[in-house]
């Protein structure tokens, strides 16, 4: 049964880390306090390390700027990105509690259409707390959801659903577009409030955006690698698309959900469409080989973590995707390296999410 976000209980400190990349000080948050003062916040500083950044007073955090993560991976601080927002992954690996949610600077508290704020944490928590519905689509949704069931000619035997692990909330107000829409909509604004939540089907895949993200560390962690980008790298702006990408995959083949819909945030700065699309060139033309790659793949049944799934997907990015760009052996040992450092924080939680393929 759902409610209104801004009457669902959120979760508890204990359970969830906020992990905020940024290079600027951090105001935004004040708007946030009714929602974010009690958690523990995980701040990535990207950029210049001797910078300081402003946090406001009241808030519980740890910042980690670039000869901090050097200091900390040594050697393996290689796979985290510079000058990218794909730095945000650092503070997935510290973290210790169950949930992420990840939000960026220029994002802000959304109200629904009675004009009640919305706790997007608490609408998070509840996507997790009901199961995700996979491998059958309901034509009204989220079957959980007071006032809505399982349509007829939904089989029985699927109405358990499974575990969802990630809930990828959406914007209002500026969207989450890539340059060449926003050259040719440079006005445009999302103002549509959809109050609905879904389950991404299996076998579907989905442009995953980090502006509004949470998931469960334990089940997914080790897939949300947000890969190379940035500073000394051929591409930017795909590192949540990587991610999703490989996640989803990841997601199917241990029979976990994906959730999109509510929550939403409010995106109040657009950024440069030309200086995304320097970023963003090569990937235009990528994506159109990638995607079937990820669409076409097939994981072993041996593969029974995330981490063993990753691991495989780096073999194959590696054997698959090297012919379309050198960029991508590196990608791969990049992402063997994430998952080196992944089990060396975490060692009490590898191999401890095993699903049953």
């Amino acid at each position: 049964m759902s409610v209104p976000a801004t009457v669902v209980t959120p979760p508890s400190v204990t359970e969830l880390d906020i992990v905020i990349p940024t290079i600027r000080n951090l105001d935004f948050l004040e708007q946030w306090r009714p929602f974010f003062q009690p958690y523990h916040l995980i701040i990535v500083q990207d950029g210049d390390p001797s910078k300081k950044i402003r946090v406001p007073e009241g808030y519980d955090y740890e910042l980690y700027n670039r000869n901090d993560i050097d200091q900390m991976l040594g050697p393996k601080s290689s796979c985290i990105s510079f000058k990218d927002g794909a730095c945000r992954c650092f503070g997935f690996l510290v973290s210790k509690k169950k949930y992420i949610f990840t939000i960026d600077d220029d994002c802000f508290v959304a109200k629904d259409p009675s004009g009640q704020e919305i706790n997007a944490l608490a609408q998070h928590l509840h996507n997790f707390l009901t199961p995700a519905t996979p491998f059958f689509f309901n034509t009204l949704y989220d079957p959980y959801r007071e006032g809505a069931d399982f349509v007829r000619g939904y089989p029985f035997s699927l109405r358990e659903g499974v575990t969802t692990a990630i809930s990828h909330g959406l914007w209002l107000n500026i969207p989450d577009y890539d340059a060449p829409t926003q050259l040719v909509k440079p006005r445009e604004r999302n103002t549509r409030y959809v109050d609905a939540v879904m389950t991404i089907p299996k076998g579907t895949l989905f442009p995953m955006c980090a502006m509004n993200l949470a998931f469960d560390r334990e089940l997914i962690g080790p897939a949300m690698y947000f890969g190379l980008m940035g500073d000394g790298q051929p591409i930017g702006r795909y590192d949540d698309m990587w991610a999703g990408w490989c996640a989803k995959v990841t997601c199917d083949h241990l029979g976990l959900g994906v959730k999109t819909g509510l929550p939403y945030i409010s995106h109040s700065k657009a950024s440069n469409p030309f200086v995304n699309l320097q970023k963003e060139f090569k990937g235009l033309f990528w994506q159109e080989e990638i995607i079937p790659f990820f669409q076409n793949l097939t994981l072993p049944k041996e593969c029974t973590t995330a981490q063993k799934c990753y691991i495989e997907l780096s073999k194959l990015v590696k054997e698959k995707l090297v012919p379309i760009d050198p960029y991508f052996e590196k990608l791969s040992d990049a992402m063997v390296t994430w998952i080196d450092a992944w089990n060396e924080f975490n060692p009490s939680i590898n191999g401890a999410a095993t699903v049953k393929v």
